[in-house]
């Protein structure tokens, strides 16, 4: 990728990972990303070894004042922000600074819904996993540690598929009149199209 505008990426059915490294990798040269649908990115292993190995993680504290820290977040977006945070070495003001070029959400809030939005093939689960391996989603991860916000993200979500749906079957129908127009008047526009062709249009 080269530097550009922030690049808008859908989580939906990406490898936690392979998509965390290079995301860091981008930031750390100025990039700045907009990560949205963490909850729908996906970890290979089944739900109860993810479980499992974050139950280990969570015991991981400071004996004599746990609010101190390590903090364990429990909603998809603060989990993915802290993969990324530990692949940009956030100590150094380069890291803290590239840190600082990410933004993370569940679901698609507002300005991001009407954006393109895209993917990483190299990160994606239907290339990279083998079928039939067991994978978790993020979402049902974190709902089982603790997050409180799986069902709203998901009202949220299926309202704005319903909105993007309308707008969807708008935008092929102009679509189709558009090219109905075009073949109606392709006889009169023969002449100057040979004329456009002509000047290199």
């Amino acid at each position: 990728m080269v530097l550009e505008k922030p690049i808008l990426i859908d989580c939906r059915d990406h490898l936690h990972g392979r998509l965390c490294s290079v995301v860091a990798k981008e930031l750390l040269a100025g990039q700045k990303i907009i990560l949205v649908r963490c909850e729908e990115m996906v970890i290979s292993g089944s739900l109860v070894r993810n479980q499992t190995k974050y139950a280990q993680f969570r015991n991981k504290r400071m004996n004599t004042n746990p609010s101190r820290g390590p903090f364990h977040f429990k909603s998809p977006a603060r989990m993915v922000w802290r993969t990324i945070r530990g692949m940009v070495h956030q100590k150094t003001a380069r890291g803290a600074a590239a840190i600082g070029r990410l933004s993370t959400f569940e679901g698609i809030p507002h300005p991001y819904d009407k954006m393109k939005r895209k993917v990483i093939p190299a990160a994606l689960r239907v290339v990279r996993l083998k079928p039939g391996r067991r994978y978790t989603k993020m979402g049902d991860l974190a709902n089982n540690v603790g997050w409180k916000h799986k069902e709203l993200v998901d009202r949220l979500e299926d309202k704005r598929r319903a909105k993007s749906e309308v707008y969807f079957q708008k935008k092929k129908a102009s679509a189709a009149l558009a090219a109905k127009a075009e073949e109606a008047a392709a006889g009169d526009l023969a002449k100057v199209n040979e004329v456009l062709s002509a000047a290199g249009y």
